[in-house]
């Protein structure tokens, strides 16, 4: 489509300006980005309304409708994101290695930034901000395409996002939004060789699944979370059921929330009937296998289908296992490699959790929820990779970088 070429062409443009600007001048802008968040809050919050309003017409769950909607309080939470990058060290530059060949050759590895980076994504208007501002951060252009769904909000936002670089004196282009929802400029967006460096999907496995068979240009793969808690014979059960609910309950509708808790059968007897009733206190609809349901008959059946389901939904699948190793090869084999869990006193049975599981974040004693890039002290995140190509885990400012090799020489030629 000819707007996604020419939103393309002019985010390469202003890429390239911005490749070679000072850590200075970036952090001004942050700065004026946040403060532009907060004057233009009462627009912004007019616009999310709207979009709430459709959502709820349109019978959306909800914990879809809580990843839409905004507050006074998500807003100022937007913008102090973005203050927390202009702390943080600009990538961009940073020298990793350097080393002398016995020719006499300097060779060198620096950070430098990818480019043009696009991002399709769905309800959620705060990864407008996010993606923003790790890609200024970074040095990158960024083309936006959030879903139809926070439409309203996503123009309201990007506005006051691009007025803002430009009163810095930056270009504005750097900032794209497509506004066009429909597959076609989705698909359009996929497959702008001339002009992407990389795509990145962040949302259900519809929409990545779309983005890996359409692509033509580089994707990191981010955001499916079949995510686990598994409560060992060890545990300390107060501490265990603390853990299940919240990462379950405290955002159900995210990819860090737990969809499945396992149990050792050593302590499924009382641990299995108070966890049911913290979660169900929570409003949350539990499905168990056939010994949960022994233990307490009134809960659905899980089906083979729920052991690999990313529910984003207050849903909880509950299965009692006979031990670690089964814990283990039941989430290598149902899980998405996002985040993973175990609750135990038992230090052997932690490490070998560590090093056997296979995910991007790995959990001792601490819920799923906290694989975040604000959390892990990034600022941001332009999404979870769950890949194991270029980076994985939560995305910051250096893995929006590339490197770039330099070398020094005094007229050697190659023999």
């Amino acid at each position: 489509m000819e707007q996604v070429r020419q939103k393309g062409q002019a985010a390469k443009a202003a890429g390239r300006l911005l490749s070679t600007v000072s850590s200075t001048k970036k952090n001004q802008a942050l700065a004026a980005m946040a403060g532009a968040l907060i004057s233009s809050e009462a627009d912004i919050l007019s616009a999310n309304e709207l979009d709430i309003a459709a959502a709820k017409e349109k019978g959306l769950s909800a914990a879809l409708i809580d990843r839409l909607t905004l507050t006074p309080a998500r807003v100022q939470g937007m913008a102090e994101g973005l203050r927390v990058l202009q702390d943080l060290p600009d990538p961009v530059g940073e020298v990793i290695s350097m080393w002398k060949r016995p020719n006499g050759l300097r060779i060198g590895q620096v950070r430098v930034p990818l480019g043009v980076v696009g991002i399709i994504y769905e309800a959620r208007p705060n990864v407008t901000v996010d993606a923003a501002g790790l890609a200024l951060k970074a040095g990158n252009a960024v083309i936006l395409r959030g879903g139809s769904e926070a439409i309203n909000s996503n123009k309201a936002i990007t506005k006051a996002l691009r007025q803002a670089v430009a009163a810095v004196g930056l270009p504005e282009d750097c900032i794209q939004l497509i506004e066009d929802t429909g597959r076609d400029a989705a698909t359009a967006l996929m497959r702008l060789d001339d002009y992407l460096d990389v795509l990145i999907p962040r949302g259900g496995a519809g929409l990545i699944r779309a983005v890996l068979e359409n692509a033509t240009v580089p994707v990191i793969q981010t955001g499916v979370g079949n995510c686990h808690t598994y409560v060992d014979g060890s545990a300390d059960q107060d501490m265990a059921r603390r853990i299940a609910v919240n990462a379950k309950c405290h955002r159900p509708g995210v990819c860090n929330a737990c969809e499945t808790l396992l149990v050792d059968k050593a302590i499924a007897d009382s641990f299995v009937p108070a966890v049911i009733a913290d979660l169900e206190a929570q409003g949350v609809e539990v499905r168990g296998c056939s010994e949960v349901k022994a233990l307490c008959p009134d809960v659905k059946p899980a089906s083979e289908k729920d052991w690999s389901t990313e529910y984003l939904d207050n849903i909880i699948a509950i299965k009692v296992i006979a031990g670690l190793d089964e814990a283990i090869s039941h989430i290598n084999t149902y899980g998405s490699q996002h985040s993973e869990a175990i609750v135990t006193t038992d230090y052997a049975h932690a490490q070998r959790f560590l090093e056997e599981i296979d995910a991007a974040a790995v959990y001792v004693n601490a819920s799923t929820r906290f694989t975040d890039g604000f959390e892990y002290g990034f600022g941001a995140e332009m999404g979870i990779s769950t890949q194991k190509l270029h980076a994985r885990g939560p995305m910051g400012l250096k893995e929006l970088t590339t490197i770039k090799y330099i070398i020094y020489g005094d007229g050697q030629v190659r023999e």
